[in-house]
């Protein structure tokens, strides 16, 4: 949802419930170009629209992989996600199913 209020008009508030941390990846959009202000560890306003910009961002966890990865296909310009391992834990081959449907993903192995 963080990704779509990036580009929705308005101010929208982020307000995470369960756990602390779950909304480290808004610091990823930010380096994105998202107009975001992280107000604790459980909120998070962000307006918009804001264009995004590819550049190099972490996934922290399952769910902060799968935003990266959409924010990283409507960004101007190209994105490399690392710590990729935790997106493969909940999405087998998620690369080649968005390919199929037109995304230009490729996964780099890195020794």
């Amino acid at each position: 949802m963080a990704v779509l209020l990036t580009q929705a008009e308005g101010t929208s508030e982020i307000h995470e419930t369960m756990f602390e941390g779950r909304l480290n990846y808004i610091k990823e959009l930010k380096k994105m170009g998202a107009d975001v202000i992280i107000r604790d560890q459980h909120h998070a306003l962000i307006s918009g629209p804001t264009s995004l910009f590819g550049t190099k961002i972490r996934s922290f966890d399952l769910r902060a992989g799968a935003t990266l990865i959409i924010a990283g296909l409507i960004a101007e310009g190209e994105s490399e996600i690392s710590d990729i391992h935790l997106i493969d834990r909940g999405y087998e081959n998620i690369e080649g199913k968005l390919n199929r449907l037109g995304a230009k993903i490729r996964r780099v192995y890195v020794n």
